[in-house]
């Protein structure tokens, strides 16, 4: 199977979203960039989001150097809810006053017992991967349905329909993601903006590099056999911000490999 790196190296140019524009979350590296390469790849200006601008920068500067359009805006989604719509505020700017698409990819995942969670990171988990998602929607999707045009794509995990004995709080979060996934369907759809999501299965990103081993134990059993590719995750998001997806709504796609539905052993 061809690495993740190879096929984001080698993305070609084409125009299946050409004049759109689309914010993505916590795109800096992992599973977020590789969907911010895809979507720019695919003709999109994407705004690259995430706390250190450097790795912003340097993901923005790979889709330029294939030819595509991409901004770096810099935020702390952990912070307090002004900070996080004055964000959404300055990636509109950044793509002309107008947001077509908005991933919602950011999100932290400490794993271990419930005793060792800390106040600190449980509200750091709950305000990255709850709080800033739905303030980012109550700012961009009004918009968007004012012009009766738009798509919100929310990440969520196959963890989040499971439960694991070394992770409740990341897991429950997802859930979470989920039924807002749901929600906003509901509460969006109608006037022309599509809610969707995407699972994605055990993921090999740089951030979890130290556990490919166990990465690689967990997805033995499955009918993939191997890891999901950040850019396997990038590919399901651009069908779904895409005029192919025009009939989903409110349904999560599993990018998984399998892992939620089989079992092979």
């Amino acid at each position: 199977m061809e690495s993740n790196e190879n096929l984001l190296s080698a993305l070609p140019i084409t125009d299946r979203l050409a004049g759109r524009t689309a914010v993505v979350t916590g795109s800096s590296s992992g599973i977020g960039e590789a969907i911010a390469r895809v979507l720019a790849a695919s003709g999109a200006h994407v705004v690259v989001s995430g706390r250190d601008a450097e790795k912003a920068q340097r993901v923005v500067a790979a889709i330029a150097a294939q030819g595509g359009q991409a901004t770096a805006v810099t935020a702390d989604l952990a912070a307090a809810p002004d900070e996080v719509r004055d964000f959404a505020r300055r990636a509109s700017d950044a793509l002309g006053g107008r947001v077509d698409i908005l991933v919602n990819n950011a999100a932290v995942y400490p794993s271990g017992p419930t005793e060792s969670v800390s106040d600190d990171v449980l509200d750091t988990v709950l305000a990255t991967n709850v709080r800033a998602p739905h303030v980012l929607v109550a700012q961009l999707a009004p918009g968007m349905a004012e012009r009766g045009d738009g798509v919100i794509v929310n990440i969520g995990s196959w963890m989040a329909r499971v439960g694991v004995s070394f992770s409740a709080l990341y897991p429950a979060t997802k859930a979470a993601i989920e039924q807002l996934t749901r929600a906003w369907a509901a509460e969006y759809g109608p006037r022309g903006v599509r809610v969707t999501g995407v699972a994605p299965g055990a993921t090999a990103t740089p951030g979890n590099a130290a556990s490919a081993e166990l990465l690689a134990a967990a997805t033995a059993g499955t009918p993939a056999g191997v890891p999901v590719r950040p850019i396997d995750i990038a590919w399901a998001v651009r069908y779904l911000a895409s005029a192919e997806g025009v009939f989903l709504h409110g349904t999560v796609v599993d990018v998984d490999g399998g892992i939620t539905a089989t079992r092979l052993r």
